[in-house]
């Protein structure tokens, strides 16, 4: 067997880094059997390498490229132009090209071929990297193949190809260029199917494109293609389009464009027997690569010919289900703030301590997904879902009722105990509810938050003395302890009560008063807010630190391992390493995505504050934090006298002033309270995470893992199963790492089906300007500011005037907010952490616009009207 060309039958799985992705499949798809694929070999990787090894001009240029980003436009351009003019220029040795010459003869010199690049990167899971090389049809004679050999070659230093591997991670030396030499066939017809449906995502549904001849004028886009799709033997939908043009091959070789005939234009490419004969053929590769499949394939002589398969990349994977029905999943990533992946450790304790989801949580993407079938199987439970995804992204309730528009779908979903039901406890709310309500008494809430601090501090002391199998068992029994306060009584009466006081006064003013969005500033400065207090704490550590210039310049480079001992050697760093300390000491167990136990703690990487320390410093004006708490506390106290007079005005003018007053006064009561439950867990998943460090350090001591990190790969019950019995399979954790380098990529739908299917939301884009991007409007008022676009909490460099644009925040952002004028989020809704935070800090605030960080460019000028739920680019 030659190392330097292969006949497709040579090639099984171990040769991908020989012949690259088209040519792996290509030899994988010959072996199917009944499946028809136009015979050939591959000019291997090895060929390639022998070309350009010892070409020091090659690596000098490559070694240039390497540097550069895909912003470098002009540089990439001139850089590549010189590395493809090398390649094109370069000989073939004279070994290399006789074996070539030697397997061209056996299939015909006379035929004309398909000449075809194939990188090792490329028709991967990860990235298809479709159309980045080039491919050259009908070439006819063993000069010319030779010459588009070089020519592929080249062709993986075209600027598409260079900016598409910088953009995806992928090294420039890492990738090499396999050829694919291919007999060609002169097809009646050709196209593309999907196996999974390429808009719905829909796995059960079949969508093939087909035109007459050659499937480059349908890739290139010069045609309007047929397009069918099929179900499960079944042709449920067909749209035929005008096809007013063909390529077809020419003697001499090349390709030209042809007008079809008139009578021809209009008529269906495929017929519905061999619509349903290519259906089946797509099935049968689906099953043989285990993976919904895109596949090229052509008609000639009434036959179909497969000419390539990849998989379709831009899938979601569906959750693990238990049997074949109709299932609904909702992520629960949006209705928590947090839509990157979750390791696997986290996943169990985010399932440790899911209040009503329980057994209804799964996994897909390394994302949570609640399984809400049955309740919308159930008029109760789905009226209940829709009220509380309403809340947390309108678009997820938006997506559930389009889908419940489809009664014979809802009809079809199997029923069961839905996730939220009357023995989840939320009976016994109401009673103290109301007693809460009736006492109006803020003391109530520092009562409830000194009970479960002292609960905190318990437990810290109790976890300190275990380890090994005792720790698990402690673990386990004090999340069970810990979902019965948070969900109990005490906890959920004054959530329910904010709830409740919020609702009634926005409704009622806007019924009233024709204001909207009254609550934005009536609960300004409230008590009580762990979440909003904090950002006022950071500004008091910007006030110690702005005094001293040395130790600003020192956080601008400070890193963590030598942070407070270098910080400590200058002017005022004991002051300000004091101040950060204290600050850590109360809040250094969030971080940006905290509801994962595995992301890293501000208290682990305390460099991670340093950025909102700074913008303070640079934006806010020397103030304390106090004189901040009240100026918003007198605007609030001002708006609820301005409400108060106007209602007196109008008619019953005495009964809505006592009403009114009456509720104005429980919600800064007890509106404060909402932050500090989800605040108390993340203080208990640091003791947790604390404590199972230490367990994770003895079986690194073991050589049982690589790094103390590794444990996050492995779920609750299997680190404890390690623990327990000193064994580990190590591949487990490689595979998972390996998955979740895919997970990272990838972007979680709101809603999906268990097909796959991805099922979308709108917004009501009535009175919307034209061109503004509508969200929901969480935070009135409207402002226009520089457009700071901001996907890491870390990056953060915030100006005077600056309108904070993100895909979602969580409380970790908060002590950013002191610095912003306005906030636009991806991800969330009405009663979300961010949506509540700029209400309190008074920001103007739309939260929910789809692709904000893409459509809003860093350092436009936008106008954010929170009132109505709008921003327009300026």
């Amino acid at each position: 067997m030659s190392s330097y060309v292969l006949n497709f039958n040579e090639i099984d799985k171990t040769k991908l880094m020989a012949v690259g992705g088209k040519g792996l499949n290509l030899g994988k798809l010959s072996k199917i059997e009944g499946i028809m694929v136009a015979e050939g070999f591959c000019v291997t990787t090895e060929t390639y390498k022998k070309v350009v090894e010892y070409d020091d001009k090659f690596k000098t240029l490559l070694d240039q490229l390497s540097l550069l980003q895909a912003r470098d436009r002009e540089k990439i351009e001139k850089i590549s132009r010189k590395i493809r003019k090398v390649i094109e220029e370069k000989e073939i040795n004279e070994e290399i090209k006789s074996e070539i010459i030697r397997y061209i003869s056996k299939f015909g010199k006379e035929h004309a071929y398909a000449v075809r690049s194939s990188a090792t990167a490329e028709d991967l899971p990860l990235a298809s990297f479709a159309g980045q090389q080039d491919t050259y049809l009908n070439v006819v004679g063993t000069d010319s193949i030779l010459d588009h050999i070089r020519k592929c070659w080249a062709s993986l230093f075209t600027d598409r190809a260079v900016i598409y591997r910088i953009q995806n991670g992928f090294d420039h030396h890492k990738v090499y260029l396999a050829v694919v030499i291919q007999r060609m066939i002169f097809p009646e017809a050709s196209g593309i199917m999907f196996t999974a449906d390429p808009v719905t995502f829909n796995r059960k549904l079949l969508s093939i494109d087909a035109s007459f001849g050659l499937g480059e004028a349908l890739v290139s886009g010069l045609v309007n293609a047929d397009n069918y799709k099929v179900r499960e033997g079944r042709i449920v939908d067909k749209e035929i389009s005008t096809k007013k043009l063909a390529i077809r091959s020419l003697k001499q070789g090349g390709t030209e464009e042809r007008e079809i005939e008139e009578e021809k234009q209009k008529v269906q490419t495929l017929t519905d027997e061999q619509i349903l004969h290519l259906e089946k053929i797509g099935r049968r590769i689906e099953l043989y690569f285990a993976y919904p499949q895109d596949i090229e394939w052509c008609l000639f002589e009434g036959r179909f010919y497969i000419v390539q398969s990849r998989p379709i990349t831009t899938l979601y994977p569906i959750p693990e289900a238990e049997d074949s029905k109709n299932r609904v999943y909702v992520s629960l990533g949006h209705l928590q703030m947090m839509t990157e992946d979750i390791k696997p450790l986290g996943m169990s304790f985010c399932k440790m301590l899911s209040f009503w989801f329980g057994q209804n949580l799964k996994s897909a993407g390394g994302r949570l997904f609640i399984d809400g079938t049955y309740d919308l199987s159930s008029p109760i439970g789905r009226k209940v879902l829709l009220s509380s995804t309403g809340n947390a992204d309108i678009l997820m309730k938006n997506a559930l009722v389009n889908l419940m528009k489809r009664k014979e779908f809802i009809k079809e979903l199997p029923k069961g105990k839905g996730t939220i039901s009357t023995g989840s406890g939320a009976l016994s709310w109401i009673i103290p509810a109301i007693k809460v309500y009736m006492k109006n008494d803020s003391e109530i809430i520092k009562d409830i938050i000194t009970y479960n601090e002292k609960l905190i501090e318990d437990m810290e002391q109790r976890i300190k003395t275990l380890s090994g199998d005792r720790l698990f068992e402690f673990i386990i029994n004090d999340t069970k302890e810990l979902k019965d306060v948070l969900t109990g009584p005490k906890n959920m009466s004054m959530m329910v009560v904010g709830g409740f006081v919020s609702n009634w006064i926005n409704k009622k003013m806007e019924k009233w008063l024709g204001e909207k969005g009254t609550v934005d500033v009536l609960s300004k400065s409230v008590e009580n807010n762990v979440t909003t207090e904090m950002g006022f704490e950071l500004l008091e550590v910007a006030d110690v630190t702005r005094q001293y210039p040395s130790v600003i310049e020192y956080l601008k480079h400070a890193s963590d391992e030598t942070f407070f001992d270098e910080l400590s050697k200058l002017e005022g760093g004991r002051a300000v390493g004091n101040a950060i300390k204290e600050f850590l000491r109360k809040y250094g167990v969030r971080c940006p995505g905290e509801i994962d136990i595995t992301k890293t703690r501000w208290s682990e990487k305390p460099t991670a504050i340093i950025p909102m320390i700074l913008s303070n410093i640079k934006i806010v004006e020397q103030t304390s934090s106090t004189a901040k708490f009240e100026q918003g506390r007198t605007e609030a106290l001002a708006e609820e006298q301005e409400i108060l007079s106007r209602l007196e005005q109008l008619s019953g003018g005495k009964g809505k002033v006592k009403k009114a007053k009456k509720m104005i006064s429980v919600l800064r009561n007890v509106i404060g309270f909402r932050e500090y439950p989800k605040y108390s867990f993340i203080k208990r998943f640091q003791i947790y995470k604390n404590a199972l460090m230490k367990e994770a350090h003895i079986l690194l001591k073991k050589e049982l893992i690589k790094e103390v990190e590794d444990i996050y790969y492995l779920s609750f019950d299997e680190f404890r199963n390690v623990v327990q019995t000193n064994k580990l399979d190590y591949s487990i954790i490689a595979k998972r790492k390996e998955a979740y380098e895919i997970y990272e990529k990838l972007t979680p739908p709101r809603v999906m089906t268990s097909e796959g299917e991805v099922i979308s939301g709108e917004y009501n884009t009535d009175n919307i300007p034209e061109d503004a991007l509508v969200g929901v409007p969480v935070s009135s008022g409207i402002i226009e500011g520089t457009a700071r676009v901001v996907l890491k909490l870390e990056d953060a460099n915030i100006e005077e005037g600056d309108i904070l644009v993100t895909s979602f925040t969580d409380p970790s952002w908060t002590p950013l907010f002191v610095s912003i004028k306005g906030l636009v989020t991806e991800v969330g809704g009405l009663m979300t952490h961010g949506a509540v935070v700029t209400r309190e800090y008074g920001i103007p605030g739309v939260v929910g616009v789809e692709n904000a960080t893409k459509l809003i460019k860093d350092g436009q000028r936008i106008r954010v009207n929170g009132t109505e739920g709008y921003i327009e680019i300026l």
